[in-house]
Formats: C-alpha cells, sequence, structure tokens
C-alpha cells in the first residue's frame, strides 16, 4: 500500500502539469459555457500558436542556463518586417502570393539577426544573457516602431488568407473540402458548416516535433543539456560552446519570427507590441514543462503541455467573462508555483524528463 502510494506520488510530481492542465478543463467545463466544444477547442489551439512558438525557442535557451527576454518584442518586429515586405513587394506589382511567401521568408531571415547578436554577445563577449536579450528587446521594439512610423502595418488585402482558413471544411450531408473553403454556398449551409483544424495551429505542431526530435534524437540536443548540465565538463568534452549557445539564441530568434510571420498571415496587421505580453507566457509555458531555470533539464514536449495550459486558461476566462488582466495575476501565480516545484522537488519532477 505504501509503496504504491509513493509511486503514485512520484508519478504526480513528474506529471503535475498535466494534471494541471486535466483540472483546468474540468473547472471550465463544469463552470463555463459549452467550453468542451470544437470551436472552443479550435480556439484553444489557435491561443497556444504564439506562446508555445516563442516557447519552443525559449526552452533551448533556459536549458543551457539562459533565458531570452527579448522574444515578444522581436516577434512585434517580425511582423513589421513581415507586413512591410508585403506591401512593398505587392507595390512593385509581385502577385499576391507569392508576394506574401516572400515577405514570410524575409521576416525568417531578417529574424534571425536579432538572435545572431545576442549569441554573439552572451557567448562570445560574456554579457549575461538577462542583460544581453534585454538589450534587444528595447533595440527591436524601438526599431519596429521607426520603421511603420508608431502605426501598424495593414498588409494588402487577401493576405490573411492562410492563417484564417482550416484544413477542412463539412456541410453535414453535402459537402466535404480539403484546404479549400466551399464557394457558392447557402446562408443556410454557410451556418451550418463546420470547419476543422486552423492551418496556422497545423502549422506550430508541425514544428514543435521537429524541434523536439532535435533535441532529444540528435547530437545538437545532447550538447545543448550537456552546457545547461555544466559548461565546463561540456568544455573539456570538446564542444565548441560559443559557437553552440549563437546557434541556440539563433533558434530562439528564428521561432519568434516564425510566430511574427503567422500573426501577420492571421490578423494581416504589423505592429511592434504584437508579441509584448506573451514573453512572459513563453516562459511560464517551459517551466510548467518541467524546464529548470538552473540549466541542464526541460523537453519541448512540456512546452507544449505549458503552453496548453496557458491557452486553456486564457480561453476559459473567455467563456465565463472574467476580465483579462486577471489572467496576469493567473499566470505570475502558476509560474512561483512551477520555479517553487523546480526549487524544492528537482530530483522527483526531473525523473523521466
Amino acid at each position: 500500500m505504501g509503496r504504491n502510494a509513493g509511486g503514485a506520488a512520484e508519478w504526480a510530481g513528474r506529471n503535475w502539469a498535466l494534471l494541471f492542465l486535466a483540472l483546468e478543463i474540468a473547472a471550465f467545463t463544469a463552470f463555463g459555457t459549452h467550453f468542451v466544444s470544437l470551436e472552443n477547442l479550435q480556439n484553444v489551439l489557435v491561443a497556444c500558436t504564439y506562446v508555445l512558438l516563442l516557447g519552443i525557442g525559449e526552452t533551448f535557451v533556459i536549458i543551457t542556463g539562459g533565458i531570452d527576454l527579448s522574444v515578444g518584442f522581436l516577434m512585434g518586429f517580425s511582423t513589421v518586417i513581415c507586413a512591410k515586405a508585403i506591401v512593398l513587394l505587392r507595390g512593385a506589382a509581385l502577385p499576391l502570393p507569392a508576394a506574401v511567401v516572400l515577405g514570410a521568408v524575409i521576416c525568417l531571415a531578417v529574424g534571425l539577426l536579432p538572435g545572431v547578436v545576442n549569441g554573439l554577445l552572451v557567448a562570445r563577449l560574456r554579457v549575461p544573457p538577462f542583460l544581453a536579450t534585454f538589450g534587444m528587446y528595447g533595440f527591436t521594439y524601438g526599431l519596429a516602431e521607426i520603421i511603420c512610423d508608431n502605426t501598424p502595418i495593414t498588409a494588402p488585402e487577401g493576405t490573411g488568407y492562410a492563417g484564417n482558413e482550416y484544413v477542412f471544411y463539412l456541410v453535414p450531408g453535402k459537402v466535404f473540402s480539403f484546404l479549400v473553403r466551399p464557394q457558392g454556398l447557402s446562408e443556410g449551409d454557410l451556418r451550418r458548416m463546420i470547419t476543422v483544424l486552423p492551418i496556422i495551429a497545423v502549422i506550430t505542431f508541425i514544428v514543435a516535433p521537429i524541434f523536439a526530435f532535435v533535441l532529444t534524437r540528435m547530437r545538437f540536443g545532447r550538447h545543448t543539456y550537456a552546457i545547461g548540465g555544466n559548461m565546463d565538463a561540456a568544455i573539456r568534452a570538446g564542444i565548441n560552446v560559443p559557437r553552440h549557445l549563437t546557434y541556440i539564441y539563433m533558434i530562439s530568434s528564428a521561432c519568434a519570427a516564425l510566430a511574427g510571420a503567422l500573426f501577420v498571415l492571421r490578423y494581416v496587421t504589423g505592429t511592434a507590441d504584437a508579441g509584448s505580453s506573451l514573453m512572459l507566457d513563453a516562459v511560464v509555458a517551459v517551466v510548467i514543462g518541467g524546464a529548470s531555470l538552473y540549466g541542464g533539464r526541460g523537453t519541448v514536449k512540456g512546452t507544449i503541455v505549458g503552453a496548453l495550459i496557458i491557452a486553456v486558461l486564457e480561453t476559459g476566462m473567455v467563456n465565463l467573462e472574467i476580465p483579462t488582466f486577471n489572467r496576469y495575476i493567473a499566470i505570475g501565480g502558476i509560474l512561483i508555483f512551477a520555479v517553487l516545484v523546480d526549487q524544492f522537488f528537482p530530483d522527483l519532477v526531473g525523473r523521466g524528463k
């Protein structure tokens, strides 16, 4: 009996975030209105998208014992670059689909540069990650405001097609369509149409397993854990730590740039503060997912759970019509709890990660 109780406690310690997610869903289902519905669950996936992308990059950084405070405004900077590029390319008479694709590529390429700078500052010049990335936070925000002249940039009409579409469209007993929204439907059919799987969420949940594979199955991932576990030992083992850390901050920057591009594809707008509130969310998602702020531990799988917890919380509070500022109180409380779990039960929560 005691052994079973001990095993249950150990399992709960390793999987407390999953238990918290289940309790969250149960609570919002009990007190909300139609919380567990296809439409609402898809809202959760969309809400999860940007936090998860920022959190994936933050996972790599935190495993090495660092932190990237620039990801929120780097995302905002990327939305401005993406929207501005699409506007200019469209103005040069490039067809809209080509302008959107090329604009996103430019956004990702430019978005890598802050990561390179962060990596060089941290890895080569030994600037503390907090200070280096906080400086980049201010730099990208200010530069984005200059580029957009303190006014959101609106991309051409039609830019948001991909970001607001779904994988499947179904009118029961009448129409089934894959990736293409059915045309010529009556108002009644439009009201009955069921949409399944937002494209931007699908993109995010394709990207996540790729980074999970890199972290868990490739030498790059093993080196990442080694640096976070003991940097001196990693250097003695022959790992090129400065180069590796530069790549890590480039990954974080690339994830923020991708989040910025998807934001433009959904909201057709580039604005400097697009991700201003998401940096905290990203860090919370990583820590909830089992990463240690001391380095050496963390998984993309855990970050997915953390991002879902935040997305369910946000969607559930909207469902219950709770003022949004209460969300920050709740997220702050969850972060403190997660840090306390890591502080007092590091061996328990670290098993199986």
